[in-house]
């Protein structure tokens, strides 16, 4: 008796997760010959990349200058691979349209991944100034082999750097993917879209959140739990928030915020300037300022 009504709470169950209004938005369906995106093997992919971008310390620990140019072509020929079947699947997710052309859209993400490919020496050398930052910013880092194979702002950074190159590429989805992957790694969450100069490091970085649209120049250091964010975002006439306009901070360059800061909003923190720990700022900051709490009180009472 027990079983036939465990049965009926499975079979009622089941007719009530397929109601397909109920579903619809929840569920991703799949169209014959579509790949769809894996977090699998886009960690793979990230990896792939890092072998290239440090060799010696990812991938393959056994290069040496005699047999770097092969480890790095077959790593390139991987890469090249799995990255335009995961662009394909990401335009397969994202179209609305079915079926997908896949001959089509496969030589669209084989070229798109080609572009990103070119890009890895450029990226590096990037890359090379924030492992730079983050050795100078910080007294207690031994080595460059240190920041590169411990400190979680440079995994963060590298994947952000990687995913942002892929947002400015056209290819949808995937750069959301990789920088959540290091996001649930480091808890530093960078979003792809956000534009970010040279020499821009993390320090600790826990909790530390950058906006869509926020613009971060060069020689920028951030501490744990600093929050670039949105202030509020106009509604459209039913009610739902209109994507796509400038809402989060512009940093410029040689700037340091301390740990906890919250800066909200399009504004912009002057050249040079300072913002202290556990701040609340909604406003401009002139270039070489020093915000501290007590200043930031004292702003919020002469502007009330």
């Amino acid at each position: 008796m027990r079983k036939q009504e465990h049965a009926r709470t499975i079979t009622d169950t089941v007719n009530k997760l397929t109601q397909y209004d109920d579903v619809k938005i929840l569920c991703n369906q799949h169209h014959e010959g579509e790949p769809k995106p894996s977090w699998h093997i886009l960690r793979e992919i990230t990896e792939l990349c890092r072998a290239l971008i440090f060799p010696g310390y990812f991938g393959n620990s056994k290069i040496d200058s005699d047999t770097l140019k092969y480890h790095l072509g077959v790593t390139t020929e991987q890469l090249y691979r799995m990255l335009t079947e995961q662009i394909l699947a990401g335009i397969c997710s994202t179209r609305t349209e079915s079926p997908v052309d896949i001959a089509k859209e496969h030589e669209n993400a084989a070229g798109k991944a080609a572009e990103f490919i070119a890009s890895l020496p450029e990226m590096r050398r990037i890359l090379a100034t924030d492992v730079i930052a983050a050795y100078n910013g910080d007294p207690a880092a031994e080595s460059y082999e240190e920041v590169i194979f411990c400190y979680p702002a440079i995994r963060a950074i590298s994947n952000y750097r990687m995913a942002h190159k892929l947002i400015e590429l056209g290819v949808p989805l995937i750069p959301r993917i990789i920088s959540e992957l290091a996001h649930s790694e480091t808890g530093i969450d960078i979003h792809p879209a956000a534009r970010i100069g040279e020499y821009f490091t993390i320090d600790h970085g826990t909790g530390v959140v950058i906006g869509a649209t926020a613009i971060i120049g060069n020689n920028v250091k951030l501490y744990q739990g600093v929050t670039l964010g949105a202030k509020s975002f106009p509604l459209d006439e039913n009610g739902n928030p209109i994507k796509g306009i400038p809402r989060h901070p512009i940093i410029k360059d040689n700037v340091i915020i301390y740990s906890n800061a919250t800066i909200l909003g399009r504004i912009t923190i002057g050249e040079g300037a300072t913002i202290g720990g556990n701040i609340w700022v909604t406003e401009d900051v002139a270039p070489g300022e020093q915000i501290t709490q007590i200043k930031a009180k004292q702003r919020t009472s002469e502007n009330r």
